[in-house]
């Protein structure tokens, strides 16, 4: 998501918001201001377009895209706490991932690519110890 923030040049507002109006903005100012707006609706119409019916419910009530990114964050990443027993769970699955008798290959290195992905989703870093 991101890189789609990074191509309509709306990553600034996602991630710092936007800046109230001072009472007594000079114009440079307002067009700044009515241009973070602009990207702020972008960047909400892309995160909106982009989740599920279930994710649209927990950010529909949000004003800015700020708010909803910050709690789509928080909702699968957690923190730091929720972070390492998910790496846990994740660790015990790799640990015993085995391929079934008529499993095709293609089909467990998925699996694997799958959980190695899910653990750098939680910052963990993948040695090639650990691949093989």
């Amino acid at each position: 998501m991101k890189s789609l923030f990074g191509l309509q040049d709306t990553v600034e507002v996602v991630t710092n918001g936007i800046d109230e109006l001072a009472e007594n903005a000079t114009e440079a100012q307002w067009v700044l201001h009515i241009d973070s707006n602009k990207k702020d609706y972008n960047a909400s119409f892309c995160i909106q377009s982009a989740v599920d019916n279930e994710n649209f419910d927990i950010i529909d009530h949000v004003e800015f895209v700020k708010e909803a990114w910050d709690i789509l964050v928080k909702y699968y990443e957690g923190d730091e706490k929720v972070k390492r027993v998910k790496l846990q769970f994740l660790h015990k699955q790799y640990e015993f991932l085995q391929m079934g008798d008529f499993e095709k290959i293609a089909v467990y290195v998925s699996k694997i690519q799958n959980l190695v992905h899910l653990m750098k989703n939680c910052d963990e870093t993948i040695t090639e110890k650990m691949v093989i």
